[in-house]
């Protein structure tokens, strides 16, 4: 399905969460098989729609993360192409044995969508923040986890889900009115990440949220003279390591997610490089170590030095250290 610009402005209206209730209750029209759950959050995850135009294929399981996996995974395991959602940082920490147990050493091939990731819960404060998940379920093993760009690409990425046969935690990030990052309709592959920009001297690997800053930051250092490569690395697990290989000739790699810097993508990266002979340095950007206040959305990324001059500025100051 081919979209066009009007949709693309309309995705980026509603940001990720809003995006992923729009999408399924789409898809569910043409394909029986989609089932959805939900833990008692069946507007906040964008399900009202499905559930009310298929209350057969929906369930809410309740404040009860752990079974939210349990359940998914029965029905995954019948036949259905299942999708099961609640906030990022209750899927991952709350429920991550259960996740273990069905998604990685079963393999029930169940599609966890993890919103509100990184900082999108604001004012709800730490106890909310999803900026661990990546570390916690990155060690699992048979589970794929996709952070989508922008509006566009969660799309794609929930449509390639639907046949995808999992398991595979989708990650969602950001707040309404993203900034869009594809203005065009595109070819979107899970584990094939996408360079949005070829530089020579630096690349700068992205995921989620972060994309469109890291296209920011590279606008903002060229000014300066260093040229930039800027990559979607959409797919965290399994990385798309022949681009990895590809980096190989630049003076640095930077990393830069809305995640803690430890266990994250940075880490990923970091690992494979670590096997490496003659790599680039690296500098990995996300969120510290340490609990700061709460805030509106752009006051967390400002804290983390995660807007693009603060992203552009801790790059340029490793390059003359």
């Amino acid at each position: 399905m081919e979209y066009k610009s009007s949709e693309i402005r309309m995705f980026s209206m509603l940001g990720q969460r809003g995006v992923f209730g729009v999408t399924l209750d789409k898809l569910a029209t043409e394909n029986d098989r989609i089932f959805a759950l939900s833990a008692d959050l069946r507007n906040t995850s964008g399900l009202d729609r499905f559930a009310a135009n298929y209350p057969d294929r929906f369930v809410n399981v309740g404040i009860a993360e752990q079974n939210l996996i349990g359940v998914a995974a029965g029905l995954a395991d019948s036949g259905y192409s299942v999708f099961a959602a609640t906030f990022a940082n209750f899927a991952a920490l709350r429920a991550c044995e259960f996740v273990r147990h069905f998604m990685g050493y079963m393999r029930s091939p169940v599609n966890l969508i993890g919103f509100a990731a990184g900082f999108a819960m604001e004012f709800f404060g730490n106890t909310h923040y999803g900026l661990e998940d990546i570390s916690a379920l990155r060690a699992i093993s048979n589970l794929t986890i996709i952070s989508p760009a922008d509006g566009l690409e969660t799309v794609k990425a929930i449509t390639a889900l639907v046949d995808f046969g999992g398991p595979a935690y989708l990650r969602l990030t950001g707040t309404a009115n993203m900034p869009v990052v594809y203005k065009n309709d595109y070819d979107f592959q899970i584990e094939k990440s996408i360079t949005l920009k070829e530089g020579r001297d630096i690349a700068l690997i992205a995921a989620g949220s972060m994309v469109a800053n890291a296209l920011e930051a590279s606008k903002i250092l060229e000014e300066s003279g260093i040229s930039c490569s800027v990559v979607n690395m959409h797919t965290i697990k399994p990385l798309d390591t022949d681009v990895l290989d590809e980096l190989f000739n630049k003076k640095l790699i930077v990393t830069v997610e809305e995640h803690n810097i430890i266990g994250g993508l940075g880490s990923a990266v970091a690992e494979y490089l670590s096997e490496k002979q003659n790599t680039p340095v690296m500098l990995k950007l996300g969120v510290s170590q340490g609990y700061k206040k709460a805030g509106g959305y752009k006051y967390l990324l400002e804290q983390n030095d995660l807007l693009p001059r603060q992203i552009a500025d801790a790059i340029t100051l490793k390059l003359t250290r």
